[in-house]
């Protein structure tokens, strides 16, 4: 079944009897998270219930302190349908804003968990806090759940059996993304890295040097890895997967200026138009860091040796 989408104003339908609840951003939907909706699904299905995702139509960080607010790893889409992947039930979307980051815990607690989505079971992570000022944690939660015949689970951290120093989270695998480790990032998120965005035309100077090149605009809100080059796969939106050299920049050697770095994707052996769709590109290695080079005819140089190596990693893939 199709996950359904629900929000602060309709809650789950009359016909649901109670769910086992979960509550969290959900940031990236890691190994960790995974661990955790599994055992929400387990206790669902003991005592016959639905299964409840309840997250945000936006980082809290980004009301609460936006000069703090963390880059996303998944976009909201991507989000619901990892949480779909899951086999979770419902995703109860709150929409987050001043008013709501000053709602008291007790009041989020009854508005949310009891009516929202009636919770019987409620799963979270060991460290899990909300309400206004952080007031309630997993403490909490077991102190109000026991007073509606709720049972609450605070769960241990995960850590990956191969990488078992390093605690699973989201800040985690954006630290590992800011390095350029994708192997590490893809380990804790239990898949690689992808990042999808909207193909807009540039300044043409990939084609004008024999390497065309798919400009991606990916919304500001999305984290993008450490500026470079890396093997990709490029997705088209009728599934075709392309190999691909992208280069994450400001481009220094044709000294653009950029303001910011931009996501610039060459298809490997394709002669097409892509201006207007939505491209999505999965990392599969970094190459190399980007750099200025003496002149075009260095960086066809480097062009060429970098669309090689993509090719011999992207064919033992």
């Amino acid at each position: 079944m199709a996950i359904q989408l629900i929000n602060d104003q309709s809650g789950v339908p009359d016909n649901v009897q109670g769910t086992a609840a979960t509550i969290g951003v959900y940031d990236g939907v890691h190994l960790g998270h995974c661990q955790l909706l599994s055992q929400l699904r387990e206790k669902a299905k003991e005592q016959g219930l639905a299964t409840a995702v309840i997250t945000f139509d936006q980082h809290p960080t980004r009301v609460t302190s936006p000069e703090n607010a963390p880059k996303l790893l998944t976009s909201f889409s991507q989000k619901m349908e990892l949480f779909e992947s899951q086999g979770i039930d419902y995703a109860y979307i709150i929409k987050f804003d001043k008013k709501r980051s000053m709602t008291p815990a007790a009041e989020f607690f009854h508005s949310v968990f009891v009516k929202g989505v009636k919770a019987k079971a409620i799963i979270v992570g060991e460290d899990f806090q909300f309400g206004h000022n952080r007031e309630g944690d997993v403490a909490f939660l077991k102190q109000e759940g026991a007073k509606e015949g709720i049972e609450v689970h605070g769960l241990h951290l995960f850590r990956n059996s191969s990488l078992p120093d390093i605690v699973v989270s989201s800040t985690a695998i954006r630290m590992k993304l800011a390095d350029g480790d994708m192997q590490v990032a893809a380990e804790m998120l239990g898949r690689r890295f992808e990042l999808e965005g909207t193909v807009v035309e540039g300044d043409q100077r990939g084609r004008q040097i024999g390497f065309p090149t798919a400009n991606l605009s990916i919304p500001e809100e999305m984290l993008l890895p450490r500026d470079g080059v890396y093997a990709c796969w490029y997705k088209r939106p009728d599934g075709s997967r392309h190999m691909a050299a992208v280069n994450i920049g400001r481009r220094p050697t044709f000294q653009t200026n950029d303001s910011k770095s931009i996501l610039e994707a060459h298809l490997i052996d394709f002669d097409g138009e892509l201006y207007g769709e939505l491209g999505e590109i999965e990392f599969v290695k970094y190459l190399r860091q980007e750099r200025e080079f003496d002149g075009v005819d260095a960086l066809i140089s480097q062009l060429k040796s970098d669309v090689q190596a993509s090719q011999s990693i992207l064919r033992a893939d």
